[in-house]
């Protein structure tokens, strides 16, 4: 594009330049040589006007003149001699110019052209001695005229001047536009190029310093931005005002199960979701919709919302976040709720139910004690039941609780002499096995754990079942064990024993005593001391309880 606009740059000046020339020179050359001509007439005049004062008309007319043309007129304006044309026809020349000037001034010229403007006549006129007038007169070519003349020529010089200005523009054009061409932009100052485009160069070296910093900037930017997304549990997509995908982190990805190169892709490409669909056509009117979907077994909320610049559109936001934990928690609190009703509700209706026959007299005298001792047995029920649950609350809330040191054998020892009473009325013995062994823990959470295990060891055993508590510790860890002879927990409900009010088998709920809390219990504080638990149980075999501090 510069080698063209130099070319025809270079092209039309020297053009102009020649046409320019041509004019000027013609109009020296016609204006000196009409001068030189305009001179010329002149000392013809004054030699004719001398001979006509020696001769008179005589030598008039015998003058052979080709060139000029000679015409002698008396003071009036007659014409008494024309070496052209007869003189008794010609018109009075009184009122010509040359004539006038003449007569007053001694001398006078003047110049007429032809109607056609292709012929310019010079006039120069003397006043003789006599008062009479001698006039001399050319014709020449107009300049036009000239011009007419000498086209051929010209267009030849000026088809030569073409083709010379054409090859001599193109090297200098090239010749011009290689330095340009070969310059490195990326090094400007490094450039021994025109000093005309040295500020130009130090313009595009400071711009270069400062979009490299812009630059350096927007890559810092881009890896916090990255690294901040990237380790983002919650899913999160950018998408332009187009829907077109701006950004979208690993956890989007896996949500919309994308590939890495989506970028820039529509968003229906990577998922046609009906309902995804209609709420991000609904953010783009109400500038923010909500979404809770189904995918893979789990439950995901979409937060969608519209990016506004003074007020006009300028993309979407959509966070996805995983709310499987939340909605199962809320399953469990509420089933925990209805649990807590149930469970309340029975030794309550028992209490009431007793109480209300005794105070009808509907019981007789001998079997009072039976019925007082049914509502003591259900009180001690509630009242187990009521503890435990608030003993569940205050681990539920994580309530930090002093580490120290103690020795487990000892503490396991204290648990079972708590629970002899309930051994023996189920006929089952309890043995404690192992060696001393210190631990660094939370003593109250550990001593809950064992009572918990071995009291529930000891209600699901069989009469005449064993109990064997455990303490031991190798290169992995210190080990806590309680393995029972009981009934045995079959394999479908293993997974579910610890949670909360879960039993096994309902019916022997009551018979038990148990409120369904005491593994549940035992879970929470388990992980709240940062142990873990491990069970193996089959039916009719009985259970191993194993927790490795």
């Amino acid at each position: 594009m510069m080698n063209k606009k130099i070319f025809r740059a270079i092209c039309i000046t020297s053009l102009t330049v020649l046409l320019a020339s041509i004019i000027l020179i013609m109009g020296v050359l016609y204006e000196y040589f009409s001068e030189l001509r305009k001179n010329q007439i002149k000392s013809e005049l004054s030699l004719a006007g001398a001979a006509v004062e020696t001769e008179g008309i005589s030598y008039l007319e015998n003058l052979d003149s080709v060139d000029y043309r000679l015409t002698w007129i008396d003071q009036s304006g007659k014409v008494l001699f024309d070496s052209r044309q007869d003189s008794y026809s010609m018109e009075n020349h009184i009122g010509r110019e040359e004539v006038q000037e003449a007569l007053k001034n001694g001398t006078g010229e003047s110049e007429r052209y032809s109607s056609t403007l292709t012929e310019k006549t010079m006039y120069c006129a003397e006043l003789l001695s006599d008062n009479t007038i001698l006039r001399i007169s050319v014709s020449q070519a107009t300049v036009p005229t000239l011009l007419l003349g000498i086209a051929q020529p010209i267009a030849i010089v000026f088809v030569l001047a073409m083709i010379i200005s054409f090859v001599l523009s193109s090297k200098i054009a090239e010749k011009i536009v290689k330095p340009l061409n070969s310059l490195d932009l990326d090094n400007p100052l490094e450039n021994e190029i025109y000093d005309e485009i040295s500020p130009l160069l130090r313009r595009i070296a400071n711009q270069q310093k400062q979009i490299q910093s812009q630059k350096n900037e927007l890559n810092q930017r881009k890896t916090e931005f990255s690294a901040i997304t990237s380790n983002m549990n919650e899913g999160l997509i950018l998408l332009g005002k187009d829907k077109r995908i701006i950004s979208l982190n690993p956890s989007a990805e896996s949500f919309f199960t994308a590939q890495n190169d989506c970028t820039g892709k529509y968003f229906i490409e990577i998922d046609r979701t009906p309902d995804i669909i209609r709420s991000v056509e609904k953010a783009e009117t109400d500038n923010t919709s909500e979404l809770q979907i189904n995918r893979n077994g789990r439950t995901f909320q979409l937060n969608i919302s519209c990016i506004r610049d003074t007020g006009e559109l300028s993309g979407f936001v959509i966070l996805i976040f995983d709310i499987t934990d939340k909605i199962d928690s809320e399953n469990r609190r509420r089933e925990f709720t209805a649990n807590v009703s149930h469970e309340l509700k029975t030794p309550l209706q028992s209490i009431m139910g007793s109480a209300e026959l005794i105070e009808n007299g509907l019981v007789k005298n001998e079997d009072i004690p039976r019925f007082m001792g049914n509502i003591r047995s259900e009180a001690e029920r509630l009242v187990t039941l009521i503890n435990d649950i608030i003993r569940l609350s205050q681990l539920d809330e994580g309530i930090d609780m002093p580490e120290q040191n103690f020795d487990l054998y000892s503490l396991a020892e204290k648990n079972i002499s708590l629970l002899k009473d309930s051994a023996e009325k189920k006929n089952v013995s309890v043995s404690l096995s192992g060696k001393s062994i210190m631990i660094n823990s939370v003593q109250p959470l550990v001593s809950e754990i064992i009572y918990n295990l071995v009291d529930n060891a000891i209600k699901y055993n069989v009469s005449g079942g064993k109990v064997k508590v455990t303490v031991s510790d190798d290169e992995n860890g210190i080990y806590m064990s309680v393995a029972d002879t009981g009934i045995g927990i079959p394999p479908e409900h293993q997974a579910r024993i610890f949670e909360r009010f879960y039993r096994v088998d309902k019916s022997h709920s009551k018979e038990t005593g148990g409120t369904g809390l005491g593994l549940s219990i035992v879970k929470h504080a388990v992980q709240d001391i940062g142990a873990d638990i491990r069970l193996k149980s089959s039916s009719g075999k009985g259970t191993v309880i194993t927790v490795r501090f």
